[in-house]
């Protein structure tokens, strides 16, 4: 984030370095109060609840928005993620991505909509990404030819799902220090990364 950008968060930036004990928080005052705080499972009512706040927001400046969340629906969530590249790209504005306590699964998805140099955890936050999940059983029964093709749709979604999971594992490195294949690798076994660990693997501007 450059110097210019940083005056939108930050009034001290010309202050000698804060020292060890001093919270980072006072390097972002804007942070302390997010214009949304979204909690809970990521589905249809935090939507619903992004879009409500969103309309209270300021109509200039920054604008930070907060979330803690265990996981949900990663469609909604990069529904959500859309929201924000919609608004940033239409009206140049800033938008903050700020993570608090738990931010798992489809919570990590909507990270992903925002830049690395506009993320930021609080302390103690832990990140958790994985891969996508499916639970389906799958009837065959019937003619033959009916039955390849109930397979065969079910390999296109899954086949389909993959290459969402892979566009939304790119989103969320581009920028930082971590490689996509070590996303990748990692995954599987839900890789949980704890907020300092983020900021050094640069997947977050900082923590407060």
């Amino acid at each position: 984030m450059s110097q210019a950008r940083l005056g939108a968060l930050s009034d001290t930036q010309d202050e000698a370095p804060r020292s060890e004990d001093k919270s980072a928080i006072n390097q972002y005052p804007l942070l302390a109060n997010p214009h949304i705080k979204l909690a809970g499972p990521v589905d249809h009512a935090m939507y619903a609840s992004f879009c409500d706040q969103l309309s209270s927001a300021p109509r200039e400046g920054a604008i930070v928005i907060a979330i803690s969340t265990l996981g949900g629906d990663p469609e909604v969530a990069r529904l959500i993620g859309d929201e924000v590249r919609l608004l940033r790209e239409a009206e140049g504005r800033e938008l903050l991505f700020l993570g608090k306590v738990a931010v798992y699964s489809a919570g990590a998805t909507f990270m992903s909509a925002f830049p690395v140099d506009k993320r930021f955890l609080t302390r103690g936050t832990r990140l958790m990404l994985h891969e996508r999940i499916m639970n389906k059983t799958v009837e065959v029964s019937g003619p033959l030819k009916t039955c390849v093709a109930v397979l065969k749709a079910t390999l296109h979604e899954i086949e389909h799902s993959i290459r969402i999971e892979e566009e939304g594992f790119r989103a969320i490195v581009a920028g930082s220090r971590v490689d996509f294949d070590e996303l990748v690798r990692r995954a599987p076994e839900n890789w949980y990364i704890e907020a300092e660990e983020a900021k050094e693997k640069g997947l977050v501007l900082d923590v407060v």
